[in-house]
């Protein structure tokens, strides 16, 4: 169990600090590949990236150091509730597939938020 957890909190941690990135580093790449970034503020993209980003390192870092790994769940458990919060807003813009991967997103962190605490 411990393996698969690593593995999930690795791809998981991977995907949130990439994804995060594009948001907060790169704007214009955002927007070019992301229909609804446009429709907002980059102040609003760049928050969204860096809670991401810091989500996906709170992920990995704390379990991995051996310093406060309960931050692990904790940053698991505020990426699920990012999740939750990106599938209504993409639902409501009908972005039925954004909906789909949200979903998977949110299962993984919660596997790694409740195995974890």
């Amino acid at each position: 169990m411990n393996i698969a957890l690593w593995i999930v909190q690795i791809i998981l941690g991977l995907a949130f600090i990439m994804f995060g990135s594009m948001k907060a580093l790169q704007y214009e790449k955002a927007k070019a590949s992301l229909p609804w970034v446009k429709d907002y503020s980059k102040g609003l993209i760049t928050f969204i990236g860096v809670s991401e980003m810091l989500g996906g390192l709170g992920l990995i870092l704390p379990y991995a150091l051996g310093i406060a790994p309960i931050l692990t769940p904790i940053a698991a458990y505020g990426l699920g509730l990012v999740m939750i919060l990106a599938a209504i807003f993409h639902a409501k813009r009908k972005e039925n597939q954004v909906v789909g991967m949200n979903i998977i997103f949110l299962a993984l962190a919660l596997f790694v938020a409740i195995c974890r605490w």
